[in-house]
């Protein structure tokens, strides 16, 4: 007697009929399609052995039912894009979705470079320099009244250039005389310490700054022998081709302050009256 195959729901013979194995169990069809078959996200009907199962994340479709929820076109063998979990043909879904290039106006198809710019977006090859109508890629820009300028262009165009090395000047930079410079270029004409930020003064139109001036330029404080800068609103005093610090200008006797007061010398000294009395 031969050996039974029979359906492992229902238990009703296989023989003679069709059956699906699953995990290496029989199953006749309505079996196998009452336990196993998807509904179709559409017709809500199950979608049977004989048809074909389209599936995109957890979802299924009758060939039949896969169409662009907008147009209603097939998109079996179609690329497409889903919104909200229903599917879109790439057409439909770019007049809907997708960003406008600010440049042409047309869409930005999805899956396709582009640029994008304080809200704005581009096709790669609209996203072009005003001035030389290339690309700008990668490269760096800068933005101008509404215009976008690779930076040779820009350079050219408006940069202003440095008094010095005359070159251009892109970023920051010192105006000095109504003339710009570089801050790099803009250095004290003796050590060659960069002056942006710091006091400075001039002298036959150069710029030193305060040390390399006081040492160069400046008089020598008679009792320090150090300059005397003068500079600031610095006080100090002279008398007779020489020159103190007002906190040098002392009594070489006592020491007191002499700054707004009488005084006598002697030799190369200063003294007070009272110290001139007991001298």
């Amino acid at each position: 007697m031969a050996e039974r195959y029979d359906c492992t729901e229902c238990k009703k013979s296989l023989y003679g009929q069709k059956y699906i194995l699953k995990v290496e169990k029989p199953y006749c069809v309505e079996c196998y399609e009452d336990l196993f078959s998807s509904s179709c996200e559409v017709c809500q009907k199950p979608i049977g052995c004989t048809s074909k199962d389209l599936s995109y994340k957890d979802q299924h479709w009758h060939s039949d039912c896969f169409l662009c929820i907008k147009c209603s076109r097939s998109l079996v063998d179609r690329p497409f894009a889903s919104k909200d979990e229903n599917p879109m043909c790439i057409e439909c879904y770019s007049n809907e979705y997708s960003s406008k290039c600010h440049e042409c106006l047309k869409t930005i198809m999805p899956g396709s470079k582009k640029m994008e710019h304080k809200g704005n977006s581009w096709h790669e090859n609209c996203f072009t320099c005003n001035r030389c109508q290339q690309p700008m890629g990668t490269r760096s820009f800068i933005q101008k009244e509404a215009n976008n300028y690779c930076l040779p262009c820009y350079e050219k165009q408006f940069a202003m250039q440095c008094v010095h090395c005359k070159k251009p000047i892109t970023t920051g930079g010192v105006n000095y005389r109504d003339q710009p410079w570089h801050k790099e270029c803009f250095v004290c004409i003796g050590c060659k310490q960069q002056l942006a930020g710091q006091r400075f003064t001039s002298r036959d139109d150069f710029a030193y700054c305060l040390d390399c001036f006081c040492n160069l330029f400046a008089k020598k404080c008679a009792y320090c022998t150090t300059p005397i800068s003068g500079l600031g609103g610095s006080k100090y005093i002279s008398f007779e081709q020489r020159q103190w610090h007002n906190d040098c200008f002392n009594c070489k006797r006592c020491c007191v302050s002499l700054v707004g007061r009488g005084f006598q010398t002697s030799k190369d000294d200063i003294l007070c009256p009272d110290c001139v009395k007991d001298f």
